[in-house]
């Protein structure tokens, strides 16, 4: 059992694991920064200097769309992994991330739409899309949905939404050049004020994930029991499924499809801070968070002066976990 104080400790780890990895988004790249030129480009900001334009206009706009990006992807997670009860679900793995994908480039490639807040409202439709399909493909009449038939679903549709987009973006050779970056999930480019406007969307979702803690616990009980208990189980699915939608709209709409953040962090948390959501909602949006950070750091770092899509580095990372799980569940079931 996870203690209090454990839990406090493992916390204070993560926020400090955290500072560092901001403070490594910050100085680590192609242009190494110093700690005395990061403190100045925000005390005595000078337009002139290389160093203070890449800290103010670059480094610090991915930064923050990497924390907001993990953190939402990782909440998510959780919560359709607690709504589904099957360890291999997660945005991405369940096609949600790849309707969203499908849409924005919908909006891009016919109506030329660039702006994220523009975007957010596709990738929310292409994202309910793919989960009302993922869930009618992945139930059975009378006994609810399967965990197999629900993957492999995701699975299928996830390779449908991906080709449709691809096949969009090859009509048009020039558009498909400037997406492809983007396309493998990247959070570069991005203008700070352009993303703005989305944050507030993403931190109501985590909030509201967060005041839902006490009855996501409840939904790992029997429905009969859970009904007993006075819980709504339909209208707590329900606002789950809002939140899934929302959290991963805003993330793809933003960064593109990042994958595997939404597996491998709520994993990861739970054998740090154990199954309550009460502590383990807000571990997975800090390792969340941390965990795209540290995938941003690496795609500067691998082959420069050159960059790796972020979505590279996630992938590179959970697949293995990803069989690990299913093989695990396979000796389970």
């Amino acid at each position: 059992m996870h203690s209090s104080r454990a839990r406090s400790v493992g916390g204070a780890g993560c926020l400090l694991l955290l500072a560092l990895a901001i403070l490594g988004s910050l100085v680590l790249g192609q242009i190494p920064i110093s700690l005395a030129t990061l403190a100045e480009s925000f005390t005595s900001f000078d337009p002139a200097r290389v160093e203070h334009l890449v800290v103010r206009s670059e480094r610090l706009t991915r930064t923050v769309v990497a924390m907001a990006i993990g953190a939402s992807l990782a909440v998510a997670g959780v919560l359709i992994q607690s709504l589904t009860r099957n360890p291999l679900a997660s945005p991405g793995i369940l096609g949600i991330n790849a309707g969203a994908l499908f849409f924005v480039v919908l909006g891009f490639s016919l109506f030329s739409l660039l702006a994220p807040s523009q975007l957010i409202w596709l990738a929310l439709a292409g994202a309910a899309l793919a989960a009302v399909t993922v869930y009618g493909l992945g139930h059975e009449p009378g006994q609810g949905l399967s965990p197999i038939r629900t993957v492999l679903a995701g699975v299928a549709i996830t390779a449908l939404f991906v080709s449709f987009s691809q096949g969009l973006l090859i009509l048009d050779q020039s558009r498909f050049e400037s997406m492809l970056f983007w396309l493998a999930g990247s959070v570069s480019g991005r203008s700070l004020d352009a993303v703005l406007p989305l944050l507030p969307w993403m931190a109501g979702g985590v909030l509201v994930s967060l005041a839902l803690a006490r009855q996501l616990n409840l939904l790992g009980l029997d429905d009969d029991m859970i009904q007993g208990l006075g819980l709504n189980v339909a209208r707590v699915r329900m606002i789950c499924g809002a939140l899934i939608i929302l959290l991963a709209g805003a993330a793809v709409a933003i960064g593109g499809l990042i994958g595997f953040v939404g597996l491998m962090v709520p994993h990861i948390a739970r054998g740090l801070f154990g199954t309550d959501h009460r502590w383990l909602l807000p571990a997975a949006a800090l390792l969340g968070a941390i965990l795209v950070l540290a995938a941003d750091i690496l795609a500067r770092l691998i082959i420069p002066p050159r960059e790796v899509p972020v979505g590279v580095v996630t992938a590179l990372l959970g697949t293995p976990l990803f069989l690990h799980l299913a093989r695990r569940s396979r000796e389970m079931s």
